[in-house]
């Protein structure tokens, strides 16, 4: 991805990025004024339908629209365009967007006891351990949480790039890619990977136990610095947070009418599919974002170490820090 340089972004992100943890929420303000405005960026619909269905949507201190995405470079372009307050997306996007320039601060993370994707194999054939990967055509997909999950599958296998064929390919033609055979492997998530084992005869997977070689999923909302700076639309984002947080833990508690408003009704699986996946994630947990930045900077490390990155980056200018203490505030309600 082209590096931008505009100096005043850099400037704006580092300012925002080192904000130091000990200066807590209170610099952040809290009055939101009537009439403020965000535009959220949500993937699969997940996020409105959690927001609604939890009934935090309609606490939201500010006017809260939603826009739909698949992936996380069609979530950054939309943010250079300055169409987005805040996003919720994987581990990878905060990369690709500190990369290219773009002011684009983390200002909240949820992990869980889950891999992030899974390894879909092509009907016909099978695949049952991560090196087996080797020779195979894989999706790919750079500034997507699917470049990392591939790339740390190849490191637990002792393989490298070069051991695979790499298919580029944008996110939204993953399902139909491993569906037609194009490629031997896809990264698909939920509700994509149930979907197509359920729908493709002879699909497959590589099975459980290789996906716990691979690490646990953790998953972000960032938010646009420009927004960040304007005292109303701070204020908003805080709040979000705070309801968003309360949303998901709203979902972990109340499982069948979760699966029912997404899984179900929003994504038109069976109920059984749903609350097995929804049973597999565990509780959520919301970490400080300061206890992120290691396991960050081993993300960067990695995409770096594979030549998809033109420098190795400091992973702590991807955080916004002062939201350490809105979230230790809300995930301790």
């Amino acid at each position: 991805m082209p590096l931008r340089t505009g100096l005043a972004a850099l400037l704006l992100a580092a300012a925002v990025a080192s904000a130091p943890a000990a200066a807590a929420g209170d610099d952040l303000p809290r009055d939101v004024p009537a009439g403020t405005k965000l535009v959220v960026a949500d993937q699969n619909e997940a996020l409105q339908t959690l927001m609604r269905a939890s009934g935090e949507h309609d606490r939201l201190a500010a006017e809260v629209t939603y826009a739909n995405f698949l992936g996380g470079p069609a979530i950054l372009e939309a943010f250079r365009a300055g169409a987005l307050d805040l996003a919720s997306v994987g581990n990878t996007p905060p990369i690709q967007a500190q990369a290219a320039g773009e002011a684009i601060p983390i200002v909240a993370a949820v992990t869980s006891q889950v891999v992030d994707y899974s390894l879909a194999v092509r009907p016909g054939l099978s695949v049952k351990t991560l090196e087996e990967l080797k020779g195979k055509r894989i999706a790919y997909a750079e500034g997507t949480g699917r470049q990392p999950f591939v790339l740390h599958a190849l490191k637990a296998a002792g393989l490298t790039r070069k051991d695979v064929v790499l298919v580029p390919l944008r996110v939204s033609d993953f399902p139909d890619a491993i569906r037609t055979g194009q490629v031997d492997v896809a990264v698909l998530n939920e509700p994509h990977f149930s979907r197509y084992l359920a729908d493709t005869e002879g699909a497959s997977a590589l099975p459980d136990s290789e996906h716990d070689r691979l690490p646990r999923r953790l998953s972000y909302l960032y938010a646009s610095a420009k927004a960040l700076s304007d005292p109303g639309k701070a204020a908003a984002i805080r709040d979000f947070v705070t309801r968003w947080i309360k949303a998901r833990r709203w979902a972990a508690a109340n499982t069948d009418a979760w699966v029912k408003a997404y899984f179900v009704d929003r994504q038109r699986l069976s109920a059984e599919d749903g609350r097995a996946i929804t049973l597999s994630e565990g509780e959520p947990v919301f970490p400080l974002l300061s206890q992120l930045v290691p396991r960050q900077q081993e993300l960067v490390d990695i995409i770096y170490e594979a030549g998809d990155l033109p420098e190795r980056l400091d992973a702590s200018k991807q955080f916004d820090l002062r939201f350490d203490a809105v979230i230790s505030e809300a995930a301790g309600d």
